[in-house]
């Protein structure tokens, strides 16, 4: 993420006027510092670590669903009442 910000910041210096440029490193570390410091606040995840979590969730749901299913059978062998 941190390329992003980079980028955001060097086009916000570059929007600025050319009367200002000549303050172009403290305004690009600012720009980069209030950049990073609300993105962060936002806890975004990068992408790959969304479908990393996406892929655990689902092997997560698939074995539920088989224990579910097992309880099922076992309690109908025992005879004995669903809850749901």
């Amino acid at each position: 993420m941190d390329f992003r910000v980079d980028d955001l910041a060097r086009r916000l210096f570059e929007s600025m006027p050319p009367t200002v440029r000549n303050m172009r490193h403290d305004l690009e570390a600012n720009f980069r510092a209030v950049l990073q410091a609300n993105l962060a606040r936002l806890e975004l995840l990068a992408r790959d670590e969304f479908t990393a979590q996406t892929k655990v969730l689902e092997r997560t749901r698939a074995r539920l669903e088989l224990v579910e299913q097992r309880l099922a059978e076992l309690e109908a062998k025992l005879d004995i009442p669903r809850s749901n």
